[in-house]
């Protein structure tokens, strides 16, 4: 284009008029146009920024894997809570959040008409909270947050504001009710000298194998573990031989089971490993029968010794993901691990199944890289992005 040509390519077209000849020559001439272009000289971020954004937050996150199995108290989870909240850290948080929000608000005082006739200003704070409610709202809706979940956090915080509350007293207190929300993140846990079995459930397409080859990989290599896998994913070859390649390139055992009374068998066989990491398949939550035979492969496996992942991917509608997590609910309590937040803008999704399930949040992956690309999910994190300070 002409315009792009003499401005670059930021230039952007505002208006386009055809002009057509006038009298006998507009039988023999074509209309011409006229455009108008201006520069835009701060272009919008694009799509592969924000998401970038979001895979280079949790690519910073410490890489925690595994946590020791140790009894988690109410006071425990409290004491971790309040420790996350603590009020120098908080600020650091928030403050570069605060500062967008007040940019874009520019309040300025309005008057009211009082019933005598007289103008009346209002009170600036009054202004200034409802305006940085108002955007905090805008922004978890742009990030997919439910809206009832965002009226309870509104419903929630503002009876605890003063009357002349600022904005970044706002948004701690809103940032605080999300973490709180969010909760502690629980990982696969192991005791000295005692097998954990942990199956990993969910729909088909998730990323259940590479998000176990990846856990294997850092279990084995990084902590020096004794991991064996198990597929009982037996319905779709490709599952199978891709985990043996993996179970090759790690050398770890791999073992195919077809039934839950074969899994009691390879149960007894795999006692002495630390960790046993069980593929499913991925089954229709809609298929009673299907989720029927998860539930006995699960019992198969005393409770006591056994961990439960329901897999789902971030990018799923969140009316699939409330029929998907209430099926599996039936079937047994689980942990939370998110994929391909690579492949996302919003992390809306991970508080709204949380809040949905009360399940906690464990992992996330954002990529295709074994044994990379996989964090340990973190409430700070979320809640930063949740409120525009990932960007």
């Amino acid at each position: 284009m002409r315009a792009r040509d003499e401005l670059g390519k930021d230039a952007i077209v505002t208006n386009v008029k055809m002009i057509k000849p006038g009298g006998l020559m507009r039988l023999f001439k074509k209309p011409t146009y006229e455009i108008t272009a201006a520069l835009d000289e701060t272009p919008p971020k694009t799509e592969l920024s924000r998401r970038e954004s979001i895979k280079a937050m949790f690519k910073d996150n410490p890489d925690i894997i595994l946590d020791e199995k140790t009894e988690n108290t109410k006071k425990e989870q409290d004491d971790a809570a309040q420790l996350i909240l603590g009020k120098e850290q908080l600020e650091q948080k928030i403050s570069n959040i605060a500062m967008m929000l007040e940019k874009q608000m520019g309040v300025k005082k309005e008057t009211a008409v009082s019933s005598e006739g007289e103008k009346k200003e209002e009170p600036e704070h009054d202004d200034k909270s409802n305006a940085c409610i108002e955007l905090i709202h805008k922004q978890l809706e742009s990030n997919e947050v439910d809206e009832k979940y965002i009226n309870q956090l509104v419903t929630e915080i503002e009876p605890t504001l003063k009357k002349d509350a600022s904005v970044e007293n706002i948004l701690s207190g809103i940032y605080q009710k999300i973490v709180l929300k969010l909760g502690k993140t629980e990982v696969m846990g192991v005791t000295q000298g005692k097998a954990r079995f942990v199956f990993f459930i969910g729909p088909t397409g998730v990323g259940k194998t590479t998000t176990i080859a990846k856990l294997a990989s850092k279990l084995k290599l990084d902590r020096k573990l004794n991991v064996a896998l198990l597929t009982a994913d037996t319905y779709r070859i490709a599952a199978v031989d891709q985990l043996k390649t993996y179970a090759e390139i790690l050398d770890v055992p791999l073992k195919v089971v077809y039934s839950d009374t074969e899994l009691k068998e390879a149960y007894e066989e795999m006692k002495h490993y630390d960790i046993v990491m069980i593929d499913t398949a991925g089954r229709s939550h809609r298929d009673k029968q299907q989720r029927e035979d998860i539930e006995k492969l699960i019992n198969a496996i005393p409770a006591e010794e056994r961990d439960i992942f329901l897999v789902l991917s971030i990018t799923t509608k969140y009316k699939d993901l409330i029929r998907i997590t209430e099926a599996y609910s039936e079937i047994a309590e689980y942990r939370l691990i998110f994929t391909k937040l690579d492949e996302t803008d919003t992390l809306g999704n991970i508080f709204n199944v949380k809040l949905l399930t009360g399940a906690p949040l464990s992992y996330a992956t954002f990529g295709q890289k074994v044994p990379n690309d996989i964090s340990r999910l973190d409430a700070q994190m979320i809640a930063k992005q949740l409120l525009g300070g990932g960007e």
